[in-house]
């Protein structure tokens, strides 16, 4: 039976609520509120050492939660879990194999060990998965002979024996060299294309950009961000202008400045730099779609731009300003966050982990 609470549609496929794990005095994960939809391909980031890790641990029931809830699929993985992982396949770690043994070999081993019944039903699978994971012409080659790439596209293939809806990878590129990186974006992209759900944790931005439809960002245990890639990247759009005359670039300053006072609220903020020559330049926090406007703007009023520039957003820099803020911030002690006012009853049962020391482990 795949389900035990009916699947709804439009329902996320994960869900978190206050998730919280504690070791001893380190929160490793603080008040974690997530949302993953169907078809998603979800981007979870952070620095080494942020919490990602242990949160996936938290979503599989490899460990319990100090406080909080985590619902897949419609179902609380407290009293539903065997029933949820059915339908996940996950990475967390670096997959072990036979080394002598063929990637074939492998995965029928892996198969039979997770219960799969033997037989043409199950070569048929496996062999649909090695296609998948782009293996099948490497099939019978040992183990041992595998590249970097390939041995992680093999244990993406064990993960997608059981057909699973939710594919969660951890880290699914730590290692790689730049054409393996490649190739596990090229998988991640068609998996997505066979209608699974990805959950991918990763701090390589540029590669979650070119994949991930939404993102969410740790730091020290903290979400600092979540939402669409295109929407949060868009937030980091700059325009640059350059006029050849000082004076024309302060004058442009002024107009720009005034029209944000008087209404353009697109322009976000306005500062006046020193490029590398020492020439001056205006630059725009503004969405590039207006850089046609701020062009007309200036020509309104006899300037004209000897270049402007459309800068667009990346997840990098979004990352970088959303850690680099959060970093100031001071963490909340293990108190305040489990005697915090209005707190639901999951801080009692919190508590009566901590003093039974339950909550002692490895982040």
């Amino acid at each position: 039976m795949n389900s035990i609470i009916p699947q709804i549609d439009g329902m996320p496929v994960i869900s978190t609520s206050r998730l919280t794990k504690v070791f001893g005095n380190l929160v490793a994960v603080n008040d974690l509120h997530l949302e993953v939809m169907r078809g998603d391909v979800f981007g979870f980031l952070g620095p080494n050492g942020s919490g990602k890790t242990t949160t996936i641990r938290m979503l599989l029931g490899l460990i319990r939660p100090t406080a909080g809830r985590a619902i897949l699929f419609g179902m609380d993985n407290a009293t539903h879990l065997p029933a949820i992982l059915q339908r996940i396949g996950a990475i967390v770690e670096t997959p072990v194999f036979y080394p002598y043994l063929s990637g074939l070999d492998n995965l029928r081993i892996i198969a039979a060990v997770a219960g799969m019944v033997s037989g043409g039903s199950n070569d048929g699978r496996i062999a649909e998965v090695l296609e998948i994971v782009e293996l099948r012409a490497y099939e019978k080659l040992a183990y041992r002979k595998y590249s970097l790439g390939m041995k992680q596209r093999l244990g993406i293939a064990a993960a997608l024996l059981n057909d699973p809806e939710l594919v969660m990878l951890d880290e699914p590129t730590n290692g790689l060299d730049p054409a393996g990186v490649i190739e596990i974006r090229r998988l991640i992209l068609r998996l997505a294309a066979l209608g699974k759900t990805i959950f991918l944790s990763s701090h390589i931005l540029y590669e979650v950009q070119q994949v991930c439809n939404r993102v969410a960002i740790l730091q020290k245990g903290n979400m600092v961000k979540q939402g669409n890639v295109s929407e949060l990247v868009r937030q980091n759009e700059q325009v640059e202008v350059r006029l050849d005359k000082e004076e024309e670039t302060h004058y442009a300053l002024n107009l720009l400045q005034q029209a944000k006072e008087r209404g353009a609220d697109w322009l976000r903020d306005i500062q006046l730099q020193s490029g590398r020559q020492g020439q001056l330049k205006i630059l725009i926090n503004a969405p590039i779609s207006h850089a046609a406007e701020i062009n007309e703007l200036l020509a309104r009023n006899q300037l004209f731009a000897s270049a402007i520039h459309p800068h667009e957003g990346s997840l990098e820099e979004l990352f970088l300003e959303v850690t680099t803020a959060a970093g100031g911030t001071t963490r909340p002690s293990l108190g305040e966050i489990l005697l915090e006012p209005g707190l639901t009853s999951t801080s009692e049962q919190a508590r009566a982990e901590i003093s039974s020391g339950s909550t002692k482990g490895s982040v």
